[in-house]
């Protein structure tokens, strides 16, 4: 079984160089890759040259769109069986392919997702980021598990699909975030079956710093009431977790420590439980440290972007925000 490898790309040459690397490596070579720039400034197009003669690569130019269009141009030129949707801040293990082809030949699904995982090159600070995204203190465990809530919803940043199922669906819908649960929701509304293929893992670098983080965050908050409107199934208890935790924030500071003495030991179980938590599995006080910071980010950003995001289109009833045309990658 062919298959193509589509990654929407904007403004980042170093990390198409990076992941092209890591592709270069791979223990089987039965895939393709499509790289779509969309609409960049700063093209890719000098560093493709470069590695033309070690992967078969497949160069677009296009205006920009988003990562969920961007993802669809890519499909509809893919001459694979299969199409897989990778980010271009992803590096690739050199066993993934063939970890793929393994669990494809061995129980085939129409939709699998893959999880993500911190490399030993990355900065502390995005190794606390991953923990934060991936941890179930900050997650609630729907991220990257084999038994999540209900069904196993893919991301886009580790995610294929059967050329049937791009048939049936159209592919990505037009949202700038949250797209990817959308085309996830709609996949199995269809009645396709999704599967997590848990070693068919790669390294997501995310973002590099804390402000960056915040912007990403909180759009996700957004996304979510955006993806209630289009699926109210969808919306669950623990997408409400983040807002419950920036209340009670609000009103601890509002009322003082001294007086919900018992809000303030909740926190610092919270903070000792994310930090110890974070040095077992990362072996690192200063990733442990950091953890802390970005779980903190974490659920504020995605707390206040829920409860915006609550009240303008669910209260006032407004349509999709602004938020959501402007560019993606920036």
């Amino acid at each position: 079984m062919k298959l193509s490898l589509i990654i929407p790309v904007y403004n980042r040459p170093d990390e198409i160089m990076e992941l092209l690397d890591s592709l270069t490596k791979q223990t089987e070579n039965n895939f393709d890759i499509i790289i779509v720039e969309d609409g960049s400034e700063i093209k890719c197009d000098k560093i493709i040259e470069d590695y033309n003669h070690k992967l078969d690569i497949k160069y677009f130019f296009k205006p920009n769109s988003g990562p969920g269009q961007s993802r669809n141009y890519g499909a509809e030129r893919a001459t694979g069986d299969y199409v897989i949707f990778l980010d271009s801040d992803c590096l690739i293990p050199y066993k993934y392919i063939e970890e793929v082809n393994k669990e494809l030949n061995n129980n085939y699904v129409d939709c699998f997702g893959g999880p993500d995982n911190a490399h030993s090159s990355f900065t502390n600070i995005q190794k606390a980021i991953n923990y934060s995204m991936t941890s179930f203190i900050t997650t609630g465990g729907i991220r990257g598990k084999k038994k999540g809530l209900d069904k196993f919803f893919p991301r886009s940043f580790n995610m294929g699909y059967s050329k049937k199922v791009f048939e049936k669906t159209g592919g990505f819908g037009k949202m700038r975030f949250g797209e990817d649960i959308d085309m996830s929701l709609r996949i199995i509304k269809l009645g396709f079956k999704t599967r997590l293929f848990d070693k068919a893992f790669v390294y997501h670098k995310r973002r590099t710093n804390f402000r960056q983080f915040y912007k990403q965050v909180n759009n996700s908050g957004i996304a979510r009431i955006n993806l209630y409107k289009l699926h109210p199934e969808s919306l669950k208890l623990v997408h409400f977790l983040p807002s419950v935790f920036v209340v009670g924030m609000v009103f601890l500071i509002l009322f003082s420590l001294c007086i919900h003495y018992s809000f303030s030991l909740l926190f610092l179980a919270l903070v000792l439980t994310i930090f110890i938590d974070s040095l077992i599995k990362n072996k690192s006080v200063p990733v442990a440290y950091y953890s802390v910071i970005a779980s903190l980010i974490q659920l504020t950003s995605y707390g206040l972007g829920f409860i915006k995001s609550f009240w303008k289109r669910i209260i006032l009833k407004e349509k999709e925000f602004s938020a959501f045309n402007k560019n993606f990658y920036k």
